[in-house]
């Protein structure tokens, strides 16, 4: 077969901000004792997340020294193109002047003050934009922190204090929470609590809370051998059935709106979430929508909650908040939940959490130039017509033998890649096959990362249309190269 993409594309080395990768010989400012001396402490010294570390130290590392844009150089002077956005979170690019400014200036006034008390000027303009934007107008009340796991975390003791502060007939007797398999809301405790994915935390079991877990809406592998739209969401009825199993002692679900991330971007119909949300709600629960990696343009609306038109109770917001530049998170709640936390001293309703770096101006700064850009720049509108760019090359993905599945919402795509597409049999998880489709785009100048053998596609908002033939035409190639590789036997080590 041709592992020829079906579309032209141009190369790294014509797009590329930085040129074509130098030969680091003939340039005289690249010390080899510098760059031996970092690629043989990072393998010596890191230890990086989510990273099996004795595959690791076998190969060359990829240390990043500049950005520019969409590209990423490392200290050997090679571009790739940032194709999973840093982890999700970048949206404008690297180096965005607007964002750059907004953090030089405000680090000319004050790096850092605490929020215990005291306040600062970026913090309170951010929490003012967070709320202008938020997709409910209930949503009024902005608690900051630093990364996605702490602010599901804070929804979680939020939703729980609240219950326990209310002070309504049997309101202390709600403490389970209800969550879906497939999950994934964080790695601290809290958030492995609630989250489903045991490839990750089944060793942290002991450590965990106990929760009510629904089965996903996982509809390429649907556990009920069902067809989505022919289903009429039938998966709905086992999530009615768990809210049955503990009624009355539910505190709250929580979801990823629309899109399952780290269990391979499971894209799940709008009516699952719409039917999730009315039976929390029939059922007295409130609602944490955990839009981590969906918030901010990533499914072609601010939020993903938007697409459905459902409005939860606590929102937890993160990675493209600071727009990939510091690290940022933020939770947002009603009203009436900010109103059960009051109360005099010796009462002890206070909301015992923080964080050393709560509301850093710094971060808040650049979240302020985010929100702005989306407003003056209308990114919203033009991330749907990149959308309408992407999707002929995704469905150029389906074509191939191993492509299993393309989920794609807004700018973000999942590819899951299987042996058989007829029994949708998986390849043998010790081949790799993900991991080697990543490693090929890698050679190529393109940075993507797989979710087992589920290859992600993630790029800034403002990805050019030819950056996303690249992404493509890199990804189809190496799909189609490694998966007849493995599928004929002939992958070598």
């Amino acid at each position: 077969m041709s592992h020829r993409a079906p579309y032209e594309y141009r190369s790294t080395d014509e797009l590329s901000p930085f040129g074509p990768a130098p030969d680091t010989s003939e340039i005289p400012h690249l010390d080899p004792e510098r760059l031996e001396a970092l690629e043989r402490d990072d393998r010596q010294l890191l230890w990086k997340p989510f990273t099996q570390m004795q595959l690791y130290e076998q190969s060359p590392p990829l240390i990043v020294e500049e950005a520019r844009g969409m590209w990423l150089r490392d200290i050997r002077g090679t571009p790739f193109l940032d194709g999973v956005s840093s982890l999700w979170c970048n949206l404008h690019g690297h180096r965005r002047a607007e964002i750059d400014s907004a953090v030089l200036d405000q680090l000319a006034k004050v790096a850092h003050s605490t929020l215990l008390g005291p306040s600062n000027v970026p913090a309170v303009e951010l929490a003012r934009e967070l709320v202008a934007v938020a997709p409910s107008k209930k949503l009024t009340r902005v608690f900051y922190s630093d990364s996605g796991s702490t602010a599901v975390e804070i929804a979680v003791k939020m939703a729980f204090q609240f219950w326990q502060q209310r002070g309504q007939p049997g309101d202390a007797e709600r403490t389970v929470f209800l969550c879906l398999e497939n999950a994934y809301h964080g790695d601290t405790i809290g958030a492995v609590s609630v989250g489903g994915i045991d490839l990750f935390h089944s060793l942290d079991r002991p450590l965990l809370f106990s929760t009510g877990k629904a089965s996903s809406p996982y509809c390429y592998r649907c556990p009920l051998g069902k067809s989505y739209p022919g289903c009429e969401i039938a998966c709905l009825g086992a999530l009615e059935q768990v809210f049955e199993q503990h009624e009355g002692k539910v505190a709250a679900l929580i979801l990823e709106p629309l899109v399952q991330g780290a269990a391979g971007l499971l894209v799940y119909p709008h009516e699952y979430l719409s039917g999730a949300v009315e039976i929390a709600r029939r059922h007295g629960a409130l609602v944490i929508a955990d839009e981590v990696a969906t918030g901010f343009g990533r499914t072609g609306t601010m939020f993903a909650v938007q697409r459905a038109g459902v409005e939860p109770d606590l929102m937890a917001c993160a990675k493209g908040l600071s727009a990939g530049y510091l690290p940022l998170a933020a939770t947002l709640a009603t009203e009436e939940i900010y109103e059960a936390f009051k109360g005099e001293p010796t009462q002890y309703r206070t909301f015992f959490h923080g964080h050393t770096y709560t509301g850093n101006p710094l971060a808040c700064a650049a979240g302020v130039a985010n929100l702005r850009l989306f407003r003056e720049l209308c990114v919203l509108d033009w991330v749907e017509r990149k959308v309408g760019h992407w999707l002929p090359r995704l469905e150029a993905l389906k074509q191939l033998p191993h492509v299993g599945d393309v989920r794609q919402l807004g700018l973000m795509a999942g590819i899951e890649l299987v042996r058989d597409r007829d029994t949708r049999e998986g390849f043998d998880p010790a081949l790799q096959v993900g991991n080697r489709v990543c490693r090929c785009a890698r050679e190529r100048g393109v940075l993507i990362r797989p979710l087992g053998d589920v290859v992600v596609l993630m790029p800034p908002l403002n990805t050019s249309t030819d950056e996303l033939d690249l992404l493509c035409g890199v990804t189809h190639e190496c799909i189609a190269e490694i998966t007849e590789r493995a599928a004929e036997g002939t992958l070598d080590g």
